[in-house]
């Protein structure tokens, strides 16, 4: 066990930007350097959190979900995950890569579903407190070229509540995304994820590289 806590490590990013294969390249590359992490993602990463995931995702045809509620189902998620995954193994001293995370809320709560920014920082302080990421690598691409990818990974395949959206809602999504990083440029690296995914990969280490935290 580190004596020192482990990095809190988020990736970002709208469908189709290519998260979940650079959340697995990231992760070998830790583990080729001997660093002990977890992965993990949200909504969910615990047995109950995935259970509101399932409700906050896969609802369709079920009952109407009001914005409301749904906001409020990613922070009940949000506080188990935190509780009994996050913090436990930041203490441990390994680092957690979370797909995901509080960004995610302003930009889909509050930029796609247009709840206001001021109700979700006060969900966010009474969840989190002062638990913040290290860093936030946010994988950004044009919306037509990520939706377009995220159509072709899903050929025949059945999307969610929010791969069901319209482009506009991911327009209005990137726009949060994009002032975040711009008000938190030493949190928020920027990455250019319409490149191939051997450069956005290179980009990642180069990120944690810079901050002396691989060699």
């Amino acid at each position: 066990m580190s004596a020192m806590a482990g990095h809190f490590l988020t990736i970002e990013g709208i469908e189709g930007v290519g998260k979940t294969t650079q959340v697995a390249r990231l992760s070998r590359a830790l583990r080729e350097r001997g660093i002990d992490h977890v992965v993990t993602r949200e909504p969910g990463g615990t047995p109950l959190a995935e259970k509101i995931r399932d409700i906050v995702l896969n609802n369709v045809g079920g009952e109407s979900l009001p914005a409301t509620a749904e906001l409020l189902l990613m922070f009940a998620g949000r506080a188990v995950h935190l509780a009994n995954h996050v913090e436990p193994n930041l203490r441990a001293g390994r680092w957690v890569v979370c797909d995901r995370f509080t960004d995610a809320t302003y930009a889909y709560q509050g930029g796609g579903r247009r709840l206001t920014m001021d109700i979700i920082r006060q969900l966010e302080v009474m969840v989190q407190g002062t638990r913040r990421p290290d860093l936030t690598l946010w994988l950004d691409a044009p919306v037509e070229q990520a939706l377009k990818r995220a159509r072709e990974r899903n050929s025949g395949g059945a999307t969610d509540r929010f791969e069901s959206e319209r482009a506009e809602f991911f327009e209005r999504v990137r726009e949060v995304y994009r002032a975040r990083a711009a008000a938190e440029p030493n949190r928020i690296h920027v990455i250019d994820a319409a490149q191939s995914a051997d450069a956005v990969t290179a980009q990642m280490l180069q990120a944690l590289e810079k901050r002396s935290w691989i060699t």
